[in-house]
Parts: structure tokens; C-alpha cells; sequence
């Protein structure tokens, strides 16, 4: 989609949601595969149904679920399709080596999963310092089993199923597992991403099922089977997932942590066997006539989504529209949100996270004073929210580049907003030999240990979890029903990718496809950081102007969003990635 295009449909997008046609999507619309490039944009229609929805980052996934559903299947069912088929035709971005938030709601209640992924029991805070006593560089702490956490999807998977599947659990594995035997077309994407990656050929596993001999990617439309997955598939299908946490998986995942001949890690079988997934309260909080619900803690993600729409409320949003102004609103009320998030945000089972102090409406409104509509306030300081109980600096910034999200609704009204990872493109280049990649989550932590003398509450510790980004996002309309299903991909930038949509649909009245591919923009308490490529670029001087110092740079987000209307239903899936929204 060219930036032109993309600004016409933004402006033409106002006020069009209910004036939509629903009908569903032609089969052949919905699997068709994507020519995007792996930062590009494909323009993309609007997925309408009047039963259910699927939006996914890939064809063959959202398909899956779709077929899930026309079965009877749940939102949840649905979501443990994609997840799996995801694992093989996206595996740089999640799987079963990973983990995942999900939120769940079933028309009455929202409920929230915590399946991130949790540090081995030997784990100490000076893990990721080098012999000097520095944080060691980036990648050279991601690559190998130093950096592999405890992954907690398939213990969330199964959790949810059990709570809210409908569907038997085979039957909502069988999609990928046949997949897997029989095997996927490699997409533009997935090929590109192959053909930029620098360390994956350095795993032997991942280089005989990724490269040729010649070491050059296997080329787009290859037909790529992965026997391995397909038989760790059946077997979880067939015993459960203890079958995946012990026994021969476990041992092979073990196996290539601590095998890693220069970046080892100290995962044991029994980390794998006492992994649980927490099940949390959801946070929600108003936003006009909406309530916004989402994951909390060790989720920053939606603490600084309330943050900033709680200082977006202050203003006039819909009379602000798309341009230099809303980028001004958004990257200020980025700023006191990001500053907040590194000063308090950890597992809440390791430091005490005034979720309360920093949600208070109250508090809120006293940081959006501190934005002036005229002129930017640079880098702004953390606030001081009520109901403290420790004060300690995080200044580690969790990336998960390697992410993906996965929004449905189902004929009966249930939703899952789901965002899941294995931290970095393709994670820490490890590949099982039972077909799935490993994530390198444990990078989520701060390397450093201290900050002016104070405990870093995002430190790494045995069993702790790592702060996430993640931002899996339901709202609900003034009456309590479901109105929206929003989230997306992108590291630290993901809570100003789900602002900027809430703000299309909520405030814009954009359909979700208009506000998804809508530029990205935003601040994480740095530079105001508009999208390369795009319209924005020419918002630049305005905003500069008002003091901001402001980057272009490529904002590869993934939304999915799913809106709820007296006709039907209404998708969107980023442009800038290779997925759909479809059903039935």
C-alpha cells in the first residue's frame, strides 16, 4: 500500500464503520498467499462475517481457525489452531518453544492467562554481565541456551482448553499436525526474513530445515514438511501436554539448552516439570463510554495502554484526526507511560507493582496535565502513583521482535485476544530436534543488576518472569458487551501500536483494517518516533516545530482487530504483514 493510498482510505475510513457491507470472504481470498515483503505493505480489504472471525498473521493459520470454528469449535479452540499451525508457517515469531498471554471473555466475565516464560531455577541476576562485570552485547546473549527461558504456551494452550475449549483436544491439534506432514509453500515473508537472518545457519537442525546445502534460503513457494513437529504434535495430542514438559520433548528441549558448545544454558527437566501458568485478574479500566481490558503484570504492556488513553481521554481526540496534532497527543502521553513502565513494571511475584497507583484515574489526569498542547516535554520523569510499596529502577527494554497476535470472536459471542512470542526473530537460534524453535526470552530481563545503588526490578532471578510488552486488548462497549478485539506484535513498541488503534476505532471511527494500517507513531520516552515510509514523514516539520526531536523510522507492527457491529463483524489485519481477517 503505497503512503498515499493509506492517507486517502484514513480520512475516507471516518465515520464509515456502520455504513460496512458483510458478506464473507471467498476461500480463495482468504488463503491466498501474501507477495508482501517482510517490512512491506500489501493492501488488504476489510474482512467482514456474521458468525465469527479469525484475524491471524497468516493465511494458513487464520484458515485453521477458521475451520474451527465451522466446526463448533470456540474462540478458544480456534486459537489453539493458529497457535500451532503459526509454530510451523511463522515460526520467527511464536510457537511452542515460547510464551503467551491470553485474555478470554465469555460475555460475562474477562479472564486472563499468564503462560510467559519463566527462568530456570539456577538463574542469577548476573547472568547476562560479561567476565568485566558489563552487560554483554545483545547477541551475544541471545544466541545459544543462556537465553532460553521455560516456555509456558503449550501449558497455556491447555489450560484454556480445558477452561473454554469445546472441541477435543485433538481434534484442535490435528490442523497444524497435518500441516506439518504434509507440508506448507515457504511465503515471501518467511523467505526474507530467512535471507536477512546472521546466526540461524549456525544451529545444524535449523540449517538443514531452513537452507539449502548451499546455505542460501530454500526459495519462496518451497514445500517445506516437518515430520518432527507432526510426531511431537501427536503425541501431546494423544498423552497431554505433560508429555511435552516430560519425557522425550522435555529431554531433547533440555538437551539443546545445555548442549550449546559456546552459550550453554542451566535449564533442567525438573524447571520444565514444575512450570505453571498464572492465572490472573484482567485490568481493565474506562475510556470514554468504553472499558479497555487487558494482561497486567509482568505485562507492561497494558498498564501503559490505560496510561496513555487515560491521557488521550483529556482531549478532544475526534476532533484532532490523523496528522502532526494526534502524533503530538500520542508520543506525550507515550512519554509518561514509557517513563512509568521503567521505573515500576516486573513480575509482580518478585516486586511489589502499584498496578492500582498507576491505573488511579486520578493519578492520570495529574500526569496528563503535564503535557502541553504546544510544545513537547522531551523526556519525561516517572511520576509518583499512590499505593506504593517499593520504589526500585528498570531501565531493561524487552524487544520480542520475534511476536505475533491472534484476535477471535466466536458465533457465541466468546473472544480471545492472545499475544504470543518467542522474544526475537526466530528466538535463540536453537532448534529442537522435536521440530520447534526455542525462544530467547530471558533477554527480556535487564542485563544490569543495579541502578544508582537500587535493586533493578527487572532483573533476572530463579523463577521469575521476564517483563513483557505484550498488550492483548478486549474492549467493551457502555453496555458491557464485547465491542472490540485488538493487539499486536512489536517489542517495546507494541503499546503504542494498540494506542494508536484504539484511538482509529474508538475516536476515528475507522474500520479496523483503515486504523491498523494508519501510520505508527509515538514515543517510548525518547525521540518521537514516526514510520519510515509513510504520510507521517511529512508530519515531521509540524512536530518539530512544537520541540519535538523526531525519527523516521520502520515500525513493523501486526495488528489484528476485530470490531463487533449490530451487522456483523469487521477485521483488520496490518498491511504491513502477511495476514487475514476471515470467517464465516
Amino acid at each position: 500500500m503505497t503512503s498515499q493510498s493509506t492517507l486517502r482510505r484514513s480520512l475516507m475510513g471516518l465515520g464509515l464503520l456502520a455504513s460496512l457491507p458483510f458478506a464473507p470472504l471467498a476461500l480463495a481470498q482468504a488463503v491466498a498467499p501474501s507477495p508482501e515483503a517482510p517490512t512491506g505493505r500489501t493492501s488488504k480489504p476489510v474482512g467482514t462475517a456474521t458468525k465469527d472471525m479469525v484475524a491471524a498473521a497468516n493465511p494458513l493459520a487464520a484458515q485453521a481457525g477458521r475451520e474451527i470454528l465451522a466446526a463448533g469449535g470456540s474462540a478458544v479452540d480456534a486459537a489453539i489452531a493458529v497457535q500451532l499451525v503459526l509454530n510451523l508457517v511463522e515460526p520467527q515469531s511464536s510457537g511452542i518453544g515460547g510464551g503467551a498471554f491470553m485474555v478470554f471473555w465469555d460475555g460475562r466475565t474477562m479472564a486472563a492467562l499468564d503462560g510467559r516464560e519463566t527462568a530456570p531455577a539456577a538463574a542469577k541476576p548476573e547472568r547476562f554481565l560479561g567476565p568485566d562485570g558489563k552487560p554483554m552485547k545483545f547477541y551475544d546473549a541471545v544466541v545459544g541456551g543462556r537465553s532460553v527461558g521455560v516456555p509456558g504456551t503449550p501449558r497455556l494452550l491447555e489450560l484454556a482448553h480445558k477452561n473454554w475449549g469445546k472441541l477435543s483436544w485433538q481434534q484442535v491439534i490435528e490442523p497444524a499436525a497435518r500441516l506439518a506432514e504434509e507440508g506448507f509453500a515457504i511465503s515471501p515473508r518467511l523467505n526474507g526474513l530467512l535471507t536477512q537472518e546472521k546466526y540461524l545457519q549456525n544451529d545444524p537442525v535449523a540449517r538443514a530445515y531452513f537452507y539449502e546445502p548451499d546455505g542460501k534460503p530454500k526459495a519462496v513457494g518451497t514445500v517445506l514438511k516437518n515430520p518432527a513437529f507432526a510426531k511431537t504434535l501427536r503425541t501431546v495430542a494423544e498423552k497431554g501436554v505433560d508429555a511435552f514438559y516430560s519425557g522425550e520433548i522435555a529431554q531433547d528441549i533440555v538437551a539443546t539448552v545445555t548442549g550449546h558448545p559456546t552459550n550453554p544454558g542451566d535449564m533442567t527437566l525438573d524447571d520444565l516439570k514444575g512450570y505453571k501458568v498464572q492465572e490472573r485478574e484482567a485490568l481493565c479500566g474506562s475510556y470514554r463510554t468504553y472499558r479497555i481490558c487487558g494482561m497486567g503484570p509482568p505485562s507492561s504492556g497494558q498498564v501503559a495502554v490505560q496510561q496513555m488513553m487515560g491521557v488521550l481521554e483529556t482531549q478532544d481526540m475526534a476532533a484532532v484526526k490523523p496528522g502532526p496534532d494526534a502524533a503530538h497527543w500520542l508520543a506525550e502521553a507515550g512519554r509518561l507511560a514509557y517513563a512509568d513502565r521503567a521505573l515500576f513494571l516486573a513480575d509482580p511475584a518478585f516486586v511489589n507493582v502499584p498496578v492500582k497507583g498507576l491505573t488511579d484515574p486520578g493519578y492520570i489526569k495529574s500526569r496528563a496535565a503535564l503535557v502541553d498542547p504546544n510544545k513537547s516535554m522531551g523526556k519525561a520523569k516517572p511520576g509518583d502513583p499512590p499505593f506504593q510499596k517499593t520504589f526500585l529502577w528498570g531501565p531493561s527494554d524487552g524487544i520480542e521482535y520475534g511476536t505475533s497476535h491472534i484476535s477471535i470472536v466466536d458465533r457465541n459471542g466468546n473472544a480471545v485476544s492472545m499475544t504470543t512470542t518467542i522474544e526475537d526473530g526466530f528466538g535463540s537460534r536453537l532448534m529442537t530436534k522435536s521440530g520447534f524453535l526455542l525462544n530467547n526470552e530471558l533477554t527480556d530481563f535487564s542485563f544490569a543488576t543495579t541502578e544508582d545503588g537500587k535493586p533493578i526490578a527487572n532483573r533476572v532471578e530463579a523463577g521469575k518472569r521476564p517483563r513483557s510488552s505484550m498488550a492483548p486488548t478486549m474492549v467493551l462497549d457502555g453496555s458491557g458487551k464485547l465491542y472490540a478485539v485488538v493487539g499486536s506484535p512489536g517489542g517495546s513498541l507494541i503499546p503504542n501500536y494498540v494506542a494508536k488503534t484504539l484511538v482509529g476505532i474508538l475516536d476515528w471511527k475507522l474500520d479496523p483494517q483503515v486504523a491498523a494500517d494508519l501510520p505508527n507513531m509515538g514515543s517510548r520516552n525518547g525521540p518521537t518516533e514516526l514510520e519510515a515510509g509513510t504520510e507521517a514523514e511529512g508530519w515531521k516539520t509540524g512536530l518539530e516545530a512544537k520541540g519535538h526531536e523526531v525519527k523516521l523510522i520502520d515500525q513493523n507492527s501486526g495488528i489484528h482487530a476485530i470490531v463487533v457491529t449490530p451487522a456483523g463483524l469487521v477485521g483488520g489485519a496490518d498491511s504491513r504483514r502477511e495476514g487475514v481477517a476471515i470467517g464465516n
